[in-house]
């Protein structure tokens, strides 16, 4: 799901002989960013642009977002010269609405839709609905603690990432990226499925028994939060954190304030029950499966804990329903305060005279449903 983007105009004018000039900002570009583990990599949309030269001079910028063009006119004249600001904020929230089995329910009217932000009506300005290619980055847990060489997880984790590879179209977009220690970019945001498959080759023997989860994730989202289009994360994992920098509460907040969607696989569930663990190692585990539900439910995604490996194709199918068959609404805020603090975004369904409303099937039978989207939006800063 796309993540509400929040659209930001800044006009600024200068008075100068009785005439106003306007002046627009340049729109948002990716550019190459260094991945964590060193690697020259990035994690951003391709581009077809002409080959830049190489910066041998530049600093590590490792921990640097995605660098984009949008920036404010700083722009000074002379003291005498007048000047104003003219602003205007669209936000757009992307919303799944599913049934009991997780499959997306179509044709539903913009006028069955209300959003809410922090409780207060919003009027829709735009609505569409559609499907999209997906923008995905497979960030799978791959240390020597769980997935030992030849194990029961490691084949369990290769199945799950090759799996999913084999159901994306061909104008989708994948990256691989692999954590332990450290998260490590195996291969850039690519529609050529050989790239990812030399790339997923590389998951044959783990390293360090480490696996810092919310660092990796963090990681991933900041790299994230600026490409474009219908984009999210497929979370591949034990859901165990060992020694991450960030604690869970730190990683939360980043993570909902960036709103990648992330749809989380958690691994091991199988093999959990089968062998005899003690209460507390049984403990660490649930606290894995609510942390990862945690982290889909408030970024707008899913989560799934498998137990068997026939479960995956219906997971998969989930996760394409959900992202490629979105309702797309945009509205502008009644708050304008440009103050930086969060907004919670609430979507509902609802009947001409405002009640909840009744979804049925084709035969009558009336339909549980859930809906899925982002949990809100920071709103931006005065830019001066």
């Amino acid at each position: 799901m796309r993540s509400p983007l929040l659209l930001t105009s800044v006009i600024a004018g200068a008075l100068l002989a009785g005439s106003i000039v306007l002046i627009a900002q340049d729109g948002p570009q990716d550019g190459p960013v260094q991945g964590s583990s060193g690697s020259t990599d990035s994690v951003a949309r391709p581009r077809t642009k002409p080959a830049q030269p190489a910066d041998d001079t530049t600093d590590d910028d490792s921990n640097a977002p995605i660098p984009s063009k949008l920036k404010p006119n700083n722009h000074k004249d002379d003291d005498n010269t007048a000047s104003f600001q003219v602003e205007a904020n669209l936000v757009t929230v992307d919303v799944a609405v599913v049934d009991n089995r997780d499959r997306f329910i179509p044709n539903i009217p913009k006028g069955n839709f209300r959003v809410l932000e922090d409780d207060v009506p919003q009027q829709i300005k735009s609505f569409s609905m559609g499907e999209a290619p997906m923008t995905v980055a497979m960030l799978v847990e791959f240390s020597n603690k769980w997935q030992r060489y030849g194990g029961q997880t490691w084949y369990q984790t290769l199945q799950a990432a090759y799996g999913f590879v084999q159901t994306l179209k061909p104008q989708d977009y994948v990256a691989v990226i692999a954590y332990d220690m450290h998260p490590e970019i195996l291969s850039d945001f690519s529609q050529d499925r050989r790239k990812t498959e030399e790339a997923m080759s590389r998951l044959r023997i783990p390293g360090f028994s480490e696996s810092n989860l919310f660092d990796a994730l963090v990681d991933t989202e900041e790299r994230m939060k600026g490409i474009e289009g219908r984009k999210a994360i497929l979370l591949l994992s034990t859901g165990v954190d060992t020694f991450s920098k960030l604690t869970f509460d730190k990683a939360r907040k980043i993570i909902q304030e960036d709103a990648v969607p992330v749809y989380a696989i958690g691994l091991m569930q199988a093999l959990r029950i089968m062998s005899n663990m003690s209460g507390s190692q049984e403990i660490g585990f649930l606290q894995a499966d609510n942390e990862m539900r945690t982290f889909a439910k408030e970024t707008g995604g899913q989560s799934f804990f498998p137990r068997f490996t026939g479960e995956f194709p219906s997971i998969y199918s989930a996760i394409q329903q959900s992202l490629r068959n979105q309702y797309t609404i945009g509205y502008s805020p009644t708050n304008t305060a440009r103050d930086g603090k969060f907004r919670k975004i609430k979507v509902e369904l609802v009947n001409p005279q405002g009640d909840p409303l009744k979804v049925s099937d084709e035969k009558g039978k009336p339909i549980k449903y859930r809906i899925i989207c982002k949990a809100g939006y920071n709103a931006p800063h005065t830019v001066e």
